[in-house]
């Protein structure tokens, strides 16, 4: 892109907006047809599916009245009638039999069939009663129709219907009953086994595991495949009423199921997925071409436009771009050039001026605030302090936690503001120093024991490394504050176990070097540049890593350069941070600074 002109870059701009709005819109447009699509083909499906549902439910009425009415002429208001009788009625039944051609049953008051029209091995005499249908017969005294079954003596899929036969009374005689094999015999529409090549229709008897219009070459229903086999018959058995599936070789389905309640059959109706949205992938080609057309048509006339636009930006460009490498700088604008040039620097310019502002009253209000709230907050913490010490008595055990949990998050608390006040101080130069002779194996030490408990807690161990007495030249309570910075980073970015090592050694150029190292990922190579940038933090490390201000180690380097040293930092199996301190002059009688937590 670089090398590329003003005029090409703007074309090709343009351009990637076109084709992104372009796809976008044809993308959306492609959506909504092929939702709409298969809306309207579900709603199809579903809807013949209800009207196969309703002529399914008709059929087996039909076959129910008869049956009834059969069973009302194998009674004479008291009893069955005789045996002989009833084999003859049977044999009378030619319409009956019709609607039943796997057979009609008379069952006694036990379920014991008695009689038949159709022969079939050892039915007669054979009990029923444990049936689900028969034991729901025995309860409703009302017309039965069985969910699918498998013949006891047929050993086929069988339809069983049940109507009662009762006395005048109302005491029961015995059942009229009427079979239907399923193998043989279908009660479905025409239409069903009629369905266009593209349609995938299969009647699914959920409870044997079958396929009710599907038969093998013995005419035996088809069991369902085993799940996992068929994406499409899984996603119909999941109770989800439509969808889109894939079928066992692997193309897209667009589905929608219905219930046949009496029988508990599931009816499932399928269309290939690109067959549904046919019409609309037709449109949605038109309309990308058209589209893109218009899309190139635009691209072209942007770029003769933009090669009209003239005025070479280098410099405005290094400007801004030191701007935004040095947040800090005040820079502005030369105002002249082209009238669009001069629009654009003199807007520069003037939110220059309101951002300087801005960072103005940011810097008041900051410091404003910290300190309103340090006044309260000291006397918060000490309050808690005394609570927690037992000055007033002892605690609870649970408020005694509690008032810990306060204490520490005081501490955390009262942290942050010094370091807002700190950073104020430091960008306004009223940041003092008072550099006195002081030991470095000292300031080690206090530092170490000061943020032991810290490292216990994040289960990191805490050295302070042996080395030849060194005295430096430094402000006791600041070199502290920069040591405690440096290794509450080190512990927050250290995986547990591991070891922090604080050492103090001589330069050859003869300064002091306090090194803190930790044995963590160090520190990032995309970070290192923004590493002392106020308000920069890592976004890497472990789970205790990410808190504070970002401020730290942008105020240790304010304050090592006020006392006359330098930080950085290199990785080494581990981040290492160092500081250097001038060596201070003793001389006989002199005495070291005593390092303390205030200044």
């Amino acid at each position: 892109m670089k090398a590329f002109s003003l005029a090409t870059r703007v074309a090709i701009i343009i351009l990637g907006t076109a084709l992104a709005t372009v796809l976008a819109l044809a993308g959306t447009a492609y959506r909504s047809l092929t939702t709409d699509f298969e809306a309207l083909l579900t709603q199809q499906q579903v809807k013949e599916t209800e009207q196969l549902a309703e002529q399914v439910d008709r059929n087996l009425q039909l076959r129910s009245h008869a049956l009834a009415l059969f069973a009302s002429l194998l009674t004479n208001g008291k009893t069955l009638i005789p045996l002989p009788e009833i084999e003859l009625l049977l044999g009378r039944q030619e319409q009956l039999a019709g609607l039943f051609p796997a057979g009609l049953v008379v069952f006694d008051s036990n379920a014991t069939a008695i009689a038949e029209n159709i022969h079939a091995p050892d039915r007669i005499g054979t009990n029923y009663r444990d049936r689900p249908h028969f034991q729901r017969a025995f309860q409703t005294r009302d017309s039965i129709i069985s969910r699918p079954i498998i013949g006891r003596a047929t050993g086929l899929p069988l339809l069983s219907f049940l109507a009662p036969i009762e006395t005048d009374d109302g005491d029961l005689l015995g059942f009229a009953g009427g079979v239907l094999n399923l193998a043989e015999t279908s009660i479905l529409p025409a239409s069903v086994n009629n369905a266009r090549a593209d349609v995938y229709t299969r009647v699914i008897d959920t409870n044997n595991a079958i396929f009710v219009d599907s038969r093998d070459d013995k005419a035996q229903l088809l069991e369902l495949p085993t799940p996992g086999t068929n994406p499409l018959i899984d996603a119909a058995m999941s109770g989800i009423t439509f969808g889109l599936a894939r079928g066992p070789e692997g193309k897209q389905w667009l589905y929608a199921t219905d219930q046949l309640q009496q029988l508990g059959w599931l009816f499932l109706r399928a269309t290939p997925h690109q067959v549904a949205i046919e019409p609309a992938t037709r449109s949605f080609r038109f309309f990308l071409a058209i589209s893109l057309a218009v899309a190139a048509l635009i691209s072209l006339l942007a770029y003769f436009l933009a090669r009209g636009t003239v005025a070479p930006l280098s410099r405005m460009t290094r400007k801004i771009l030191g701007v935004a490498q040095s947040p800090d700088q005040k820079i502005r604008l030369d105002e002249e050039g082209s009238l669009e040039i001069r629009h654009l620097a003199r807007a520069f310019n003037a939110m220059m001026s309101e951002r300087e502002a801005l960072a103005a009253v940011k810097n008041d209000f900051v410091a404003t605030v910290s300190h309103e709230l340090r006044t309260p907050l000291t006397s918060l913490h000490g309050s808690l302090k005394l609570l927690n010490s037992g000055a007033t008595g002892e605690l609870p055990p649970q408020a005694a936690e509690l008032i810990r949990i306060s204490l520490r998050n005081s501490d955390r608390l009262r942290l942050l503001i010094d370091d807002l006040l700190d950073f104020n101080k430091l960008l306004a130069g009223r940041m003092d120093v008072y550099p006195v002779p002081t030991s470095a194996s000292a300031l080690i030490q206090d530092a170490v024991e000061g943020n032991q408990s810290l490292a216990s807690n994040a289960r990191v161990k805490l050295v302070a490394k042996p080395s030849r007495p060194i005295t430096v030249l430094c402000d006791p309570f600041r070199t502290r504050q920069i040591l405690d910075n440096l290794i509450t980073n080190a512990i927050r970015y250290s995986p547990e176990e591991s070891t922090i090592t604080i050492d103090a050694s001589r330069t050859d150029d003869g300064q002091a070097l306090l090194t803190v190292s930790d044995q963590g990922q160090g520190v990032p190579e995309d970070f290192r540049e923004r590493l002392f940038q106020r308000f920069a933090q890592a976004e890497r490390g472990t789970r205790r890593s990410i808190s504070g201000t970002g401020l730290g180690l942008a105020i240790c380097q304010e304050l090592i350069q006020l006392m006359g040293g330098k930080i950085g930092h290199y990785n080494d199996h581990g981040a290492h941070f160092w500081i250097t301190l001038p060596l201070a002059t003793t001389r006989p009688g002199d005495t070291e600074a005593p390092v303390g937590d205030t200044p």
